[in-house]
């Protein structure tokens, strides 16, 4: 059986966003600017205040989703329309900003490990001037899959070895996976032909299709007849994350936080902003 290979490997490049947060970026960087239908990856991790104490303060998007994926720490989330929410341990927050919407990230601790991951996901031109909503999923709300190799899968969207993720209705028909590979073990995960797909390796490290990544590297997947992907360790244990997605294949215009088609409807973005306009 073929499987996917990986065509690209990025290693994560250090940054500040927010206010002052220190991240990792993988996509988003001038090594892999875009891939389709995916805008950004970030990860945040840190036990020292000072990196993240500043958070995300209000700030508005436009034309895309965000996903934020926690494994340690607690944010809040707030917006214009008066939704709060707490992202705890293993908790998923899957943002689609439509037409418009103001929000805010912020720590709920002031020292401590704060450890998660930030994505953003394009939207299609139909999809870009919807109504703004949110899926919060709590961390039990997230089914795991375990193989008979003990390989276990938190999915957050998509389906794995018969198991159905909670996040629905977005659409790129998303698969979103936490995965836990145990040393000396493999497995092989099922990967839509159609999507394009990546793994970003967090802990750990292991061979993915042919190629060894180690913690801080993200592998973009080949694309071809395979639908799926090989995990195999040796001596350590790898922990990563699997997405894929279906391609939108539309131009994008994309500066700060927002992302539409063409610059005419980013510069109207920015003027609805300024008008007061923005979320009318």
């Amino acid at each position: 059986m073929k499987y996917r290979n990986v065509a690209q490997i990025v290693s994560a490049q250090e940054a500040l966003e927010g206010a002052g947060v220190r991240i990792r970026r993988t996509i988003g960087t001038p090594q892999l600017d875009y891939l389709d239908p995916f805008l950004l990856l970030d990860e945040f991790k840190s036990t020292e205040g000072a990196d993240y104490i500043a958070g995300f303060p209000d700030h508005p998007h436009r034309g895309f989703e965000t996903v934020t994926y926690m494994l340690a720490g607690s944010m809040r989330h707030e917006d214009h329309k008066g939704n709060r929410g707490e992202l705890g341990p293993g908790s998923v927050q899957w943002m689609t900003a439509g037409r418009g919407i103001v929000h805010s990230e912020m720590p709920m601790q002031e020292d401590g490990l704060m450890w998660g991951f930030q994505l953003w996901v394009n939207l299609p031109a139909a999809h870009k001037m919807t109504a703004p909503r949110y899926q919060d999923i709590p961390a039990e709300a997230i089914p795991t899959a375990t193989t008979q190799g003990g390989v276990t899968l938190r999915v957050v969207a998509g389906t794995v070895e018969g198991t159905n993720g909670p996040v629905e209705g977005i659409a790129t028909s998303p698969l979103y996976v936490d995965v836990a590979v145990p040393k000396d073990s493999e497995c092989v995960i099922p990967v839509p032909r159609e999507h394009n797909g990546f793994v970003y390796v967090f802990d750990g490290e292991g061979v993915v299709g042919e190629k060894l990544l180690a913690a801080g590297q993200l592998g973009v997947l080949s694309r071809g007849q395979s639908e799926a992907v090989r995990l195999v360790t040796t001596a350590q244990p790898m922990r990563l994350l699997l997405l894929a997605a279906k391609p939108l294949d539309e131009p994008m215009a994309r500066q700060g936080p927002f992302v539409m088609n063409t610059r005419e409807e980013i510069h109207e973005a920015f003027e609805d902003y300024k008008r007061g306009t923005f979320l009318g």
